[in-house]
């Protein structure tokens, strides 16, 4: 067996000198590299592993006592994508709700597609699914643009093909990402104004592209573990499920593609 063993080593050691030396780097290129997600459902149960099964057991409930407890239920499957989508369409109303904890009034919300980490299925909403679906550390945050870097940010908007916006919201961009119109409320964004936003901590600094954010003013972001995104999102499901309110989102307009 030892013999075996070592034969199979020295092959693997061999092959690895082999492919890492010059003339089979020449000789060999990748064309092309695929990737795709893997669904872990049921089906990888038909032979469980009772040894495996007995070491997860402690854990499995330890975490289910936590991620368990149903915070609110959705009218219907939400999923997140460009332009709009359902959910990001509810999430930057849910930043817009936020505001009142902090006595803030935003004129309109931001967050990014890419913040957005896991769909929500019609039914019950747990602890665990907003965790999925929010599972960084951002913290909300407030500040002030003027129009002139308002018109920039939803310009920069436009060039990712859209992002999360809050109803206040009616933008119309083009196939190659450019901003056509864009009205808050009703009315054109006007240059000389200010306005309140709410968004994320890392948007606010500029990042996924959106580099507008960095001109802000009066910036308010709490860094306490309960001003967490996360937590101000069970904490809506929790007072809609209070008031006996299952959560709707829509798509309705915010973002529109057109072809030129």
């Amino acid at each position: 067996m030892k013999k075996k063993n070592s034969i199979k080593i020295y092959l693997a050691s061999a092959v690895m000198l082999l492919m890492a030396s010059p003339a089979f780097a020449q000789k060999y290129k990748v064309a092309k590299v695929e990737r795709t997600r893997i669904l872990v459902d049921q089906k990888w149960d038909a032979q469980p592993a009772a040894e495996a099964d007995r070491f997860i057991a402690p854990y499995k409930s330890k975490v289910d006592s936590i991620m368990g407890p149903v915070v609110g239920h959705i009218a219907h499957d939400m999923t997140r994508h460009r332009p709009e989508s359902e959910l990001s369409n509810l999430l930057c109303d849910i930043l817009v709700w936020g505001g009142k904890q902090f006595e803030e009034q935003p004129v309109f919300a931001v967050y990014n597609m890419g913040g957005i980490r896991s769909n929500l299925a019609k039914g019950k909403v747990t602890v665990g699914d907003v965790n999925d679906m929010a599972p960084f550390e951002n913290k909300i945050c407030f500040l002030t643009l003027k129009g002139d870097k308002v018109l920039e940010l939803f310009q920069q908007i436009a060039h990712r093909g859209g992002e999360g916006l809050s109803h206040a919201v009616r933008m119309v961009i083009t196939k190659d990402g450019k901003l056509k119109s864009v009205t808050l409320n009703g009315e054109p964004v006007d240059p000389e104004k200010s306005y309140r936003i709410a968004t994320l901590d890392y948007l606010a600094e500029g990042n996924d592209q959106l580099v507008a954010f960095k001109s802000g003013t009066d910036v308010v972001a709490p860094k306490q573990k309960e001003n967490n995104v996360r937590y101000i999102i069970m904490n809506y499901f929790r007072e809609m499920k209070a008031q006996g309110k299952v959560v709707e989102s829509k798509i309705e307009g915010r973002c529109v593609v057109v072809n030129e």
